[in-house]
């Protein structure tokens, strides 16, 4: 057998949470081997003009396999991810048949073993079938390796059903990601309900709906001490709850998505179903509140909510075509032309806080450091490229940002110390 090459990223701005500096780094197998000035390798990365960091954490992808691989695959959304620096995704459970059991968990780990481009974490159903009734095993398919366990796609509406599933997650030491939607509010609905909604004469998605759930599991996580994390939060009211309910010292997370820090409501204006995303769009003063809540620590993490959808269902009347955007190829480029947010900043929403939530921080968000796993990411902040549906490699192109000239790039990723991405491009 030949020995393991060694790999030196050259020339590129480590970001540590204690420290931002210079210097090269050298992977050995699946290891950091050497952090330091002018080291040499078998082979060598430019890393000039870029940061090096821990690679992304995505809390949010919708792999859509088993059940619906025509829109994608785990192997597909894998290499979006790699492509967009992220070394880990936790695939959401709204697959077919649902993740409520170990056999599909086992499946989808397995699948994402197989493509072998980033880590797969299969998250689990809070309820059986994701119907809202029937708790899942928790302690079972925590004894898979699942930590995190969702709905989404449908919050649990039953206020006594949710109170069971954070006293049985406390007891199984995992923790429940609410989708927070009150259904009843919701029906029929394709944009926020604002002044485009009122204008258009169509179906509005009020604030409230979200709201409402957000209030109420705070509460619950209150009653029980239970943890709690909160889906791609939309508005300025649940922003505000989020940040009073850590004043007050519980255990709760909360996420944001790109999208809803770029995009205006007004889009749907259009009556294009590409801008048609759950939760809906939202207006400039929760843009700016979802801002805000980045930048004093009040949201966590920002996850994509990759959602892929074969080209014939986007292409159907707006109130027929499913909500959701891809979001793993541009996420980087997306918050960085959105925001002004330093490196380090950046990282601690993508990668140290999404890691640690998901339970993957053994492996994942570690200091670029010796000894640490080698899953790493090789990106800049400068680069201005336009997005292009046909150059991404998800299987589906519903992106909202087809044409859009965007800032930041990744050119390298490593997976546990294999080059999965090399100069923007995959190499498997």
């Amino acid at each position: 057998m030949s020995a393991t090459k060694s790999i030196v990223i050259r020339g590129a701005t480590v970001v540590n949470p204690d420290a931002v500096f210079e210097a090269d780094v050298r992977v050995v197998g699946a290891l950091i081997d050497a952090v330091g000035d002018a080291l040499e390798g078998d082979i060598v990365l430019d890393g000039k003009g870029c940061y090096v960091s821990s690679g992304f954490v995505d809390l949010h992808t919708h792999l859509r396999e088993p059940g619906k691989e025509e829109a994608e695959t785990i192997e597909s959304g894998s290499r979006a991810a790699a492509l967009g620096g992220y070394t880990a995704v936790v695939a959401m459970p709204n697959t077919d048949p649902a993740q409520d059991n170990v056999a599909t968990v086992r499946f989808v780990r397995e699948q994402g073993i197989k493509a072998n481009l980033c880590e797969v974490m299969p998250s689990g159903c809070i309820t059986v079938g994701r119907l809202g009734a029937e708790l899942v095993s928790y302690a079972g398919l925590a004894d898979e390796g699942v930590t995190l366990f969702t709905d989404d796609g449908t919050g649990v509406q039953d206020e006594d059903t949710m109170k069971r599933a954070l006293v049985s997650a406390r007891l199984a030491n995992v923790t429940l990601a609410q989708h927070c939607e009150v259904s009843s509010m919701t029906n029929g609905a394709v944009m926020h309900d604002g002044a485009c909604c009122s204008s258009l004469g169509v179906p509005g998605w009020p604030s409230l709906a979200e709201e409402q759930m957000v209030q109420r599991d705070i509460d619950l996580v209150r009653a029980t001490g239970a943890k709690m994390h909160f889906l791609h939060l939309s508005t300025q009211g649940s922003v505000q709850m989020v940040r009073e309910a850590k004043a007050e010292g519980l255990p709760i997370t909360a996420e944001v998505t790109p999208h809803h820090l770029s995009l205006l409501d007004e889009l749907l204006t259009s009556f294009d179903p590409i801008f048609k995303v759950n939760p809906p769009l939202r207006t400039a003063a929760d843009i700016a509140a979802l801002k805000a809540g980045v930048l004093d620590g009040t949201i966590d993490a920002i996850a994509t909510d990759h959602a892929p959808h074969a080209g014939h269902t986007k292409e159907q009347p707006l109130d027929q075509a499913p909500p959701g955007m891809l979001g793993l190829e541009t996420a980087l480029a997306v918050v960085n032309t959105s925001m002004e947010l330093d490196a380090r900043k950046i990282v601690e929403l993508m990668s140290w806080n999404p890691a640690r939530i998901a339970g993957l921080d053994a492996r994942h968000g570690r200091a670029v450091a010796v000894g640490e796993p080698a899953n790493l990411c090789v990106w800049n902040t400068a680069d201005v490229w336009e997005v292009s549906r046909e150059g991404l490699a998800s299987k589906s192109k519903n992106t909202p940002y087809h044409g859009m000239n965007v800032r930041g790039r990744v050119r390298h990723t490593l997976f546990n110390g294999q080059i999965v991405v090399n100069e923007g491009k995959a190499t498997r």
